[in-house]
């Protein structure tokens, strides 16, 4: 088995859900110790506050990507390890379509793999060429849907053989008792930003007044850097006022943290429903959905692709995009039988599959195959 890992990734401090990812994977694939960071890092990302778990691998080397010509010196510390796991998002790598990550490809004389976090239905030409060159040079691509697998397959030019489907994974978020209140809790956590679909949620809510007691529904996490950085907070302001406008701005709760894993945990347990409002049509994998299905909590999504994949014949409800009144549906029936759903619930949340470490045991083994194949072999999934 390779004994060490070298990951590419944005990492904490930083604060975005592809840092928490990459964290969990790291933590969790370094049980002998010795791998290590190569942590992506702009002038806009959000630090501070944010633990690493102590068996965490450290970071190795900072590549500071608003500054052109970083990938040969990471390219050299991830060589020092027997794998390099690549987190692929748009935005992170420099250069158009973020194609200097490829010539750090290029470098790498260790097996590669690339976790792709967002596989688009219509890139344009360029993010197309760079996400076809990023799977010829890499040795393994893993995506986290069988959606975004079939997107591949469909739109892109990329040997089959070397994806594999690996899920999400999702955190024990604990056994115990849940906290006992007298409202029912609908919550929404994640980075703040349009296209979260919060305003529609806040519709959704003002159409449930006829459910009793009156459900309290809370918005959790920070607005996401990049809209910070050009916008501020219009967005979260024109929540808001819209929840004034309403007027249940007194059933919401704002809740502008980037939350530790502890304190995530108790939220994620004290909802009755997780309400994914998403506007996106592209979304094929949702760290915040995985969390809530993990955590055995019901959710009333949006038609998205990861959540059409999950709760088709889930633990939830799927509900058209822009449709407050769909959304109120759902939820009240989610709310008026809290066990409808526990049943499939239990069957995919029974298991272990969803869980960190039986996620990291496949990229395990997928790498075990990686350094056990003659260089340059494709290794099917």
């Amino acid at each position: 088995m390779p004994a060490t890992y070298g990951f590419l990734s944005t990492y904490p401090p930083t604060q975005c859900g592809l840092a928490t990812f990459n964290a969990a994977l790291a933590t969790h694939l370094n049980t002998e110790g010795g791998s290590g960071v190569v942590r992506l890092l702009s002038h806009d990302n959000i630090s501070g506050g944010i633990e690493l778990d102590p068996a965490a691998p450290r970071t190795v080397h900072t590549w500071h990507t608003d500054t052109p010509g970083g990938w040969p010196a990471a390219a050299n510390a991830l060589n020092r390890f027997d794998v390099a796991i690549l987190q692929h998002e748009y935005g992170i790598y420099p250069g158009d379509a973020g194609n200097e990550v490829l010539p750090l490809l290029r470098a790498l004389r260790v097996p590669s793999i690339v976790v792709l976090h967002t596989v688009l239905s219509s890139p344009d030409p360029l993010q197309r060429q760079v996400l076809e060159r990023i799977a010829a040079t890499a040795d393994a691509v893993v995506t986290m849907t069988d959606t975004a697998r079939q997107r591949l397959l469909a739109g892109y030019a990329i040997d089959p053989r070397k994806i594999s489907v690996i899920p999400h994974g999702a955190a024990s978020r604990g056994t115990g008792a849940r906290e006992e209140h007298e409202r029912p809790n609908l919550l929404t956590w994640g980075l703040l930003g349009p296209g979260k679909g919060i305003e529609w949620a806040l519709r959704a809510l003002a159409l449930l007044d006829d459910v009793r007691p009156a459900p309290v529904y809370t918005v959790a996490g920070r607005t996401h850097p990049k809209v910070l950085e050009q916008f501020g907070d219009t967005y979260r302001d024109s929540l808001e006022a819209l929840a004034r406008s309403l007027g249940v701005a007194d059933s919401v709760v704002w809740n502008d943290a980037y939350l530790e894993e502890d304190e995530l945990s108790r939220l994620i347990r004290s909802a009755d429903a997780v309400v994914l409002p998403y506007d996106s049509t592209e979304q094929v994998t949702s760290g915040v959905l995985i969390e809530a299905v993990g955590a055995g909590i019901p959710v009333v999504a949006t038609e998205f692709p990861h959540a059409v994949e999950l709760l088709a014949d889930g633990p939830g409800l799927l509900v058209p995009h822009q449709d407050p009144e769909g959304m109120a549906s759902a939820i009240r029936h989610v709310l008026a039988d809290p066990t409808r759903l526990s049943n499939r619930l239990t069957a995919l949340t029974g298991g272990p599959t969803l869980r960190w470490p039986a996620v990291a045991a496949r990229y395990q083994a997928l790498a075990w195959r990686l350094v056990s194949a003659p260089l340059g072999t494709p290794v099917p999934a």
